[in-house]
């Protein structure tokens, strides 16, 4: 199964179309595998808010995430 991607312009709604695949997707149970795994509660909580307003902030953001992961030896 390939992964489409599109954006949609701001303001936008969904089409009927869009709505009717939505409300059947809500009908089928989530899949796990070895790709996307069930997470844990404490897997979950480790997953942060990203919101940087500026792309230097980002980029410290970056690098104290790739500072901690060395340390760690992940």
């Amino acid at each position: 199964m390939a992964i489409e991607t599109y954006r949609r312009p701001v303001g936008t709604g969904l089409t009927q179309e869009e709505m009717a695949m939505l409300e059947e997707a809500e009908k089928h149970p989530i899949k796990y595998d070895e790709d996307s795994p069930k997470l844990t509660s404490e897997e979950l909580a480790e997953f942060k808010p990203v919101h940087f307003a500026t792309m230097e902030e980002r980029t410290q953001a970056m690098g104290q995430q790739k500072a901690h992961a060395l340390a760690v030896g992940k």
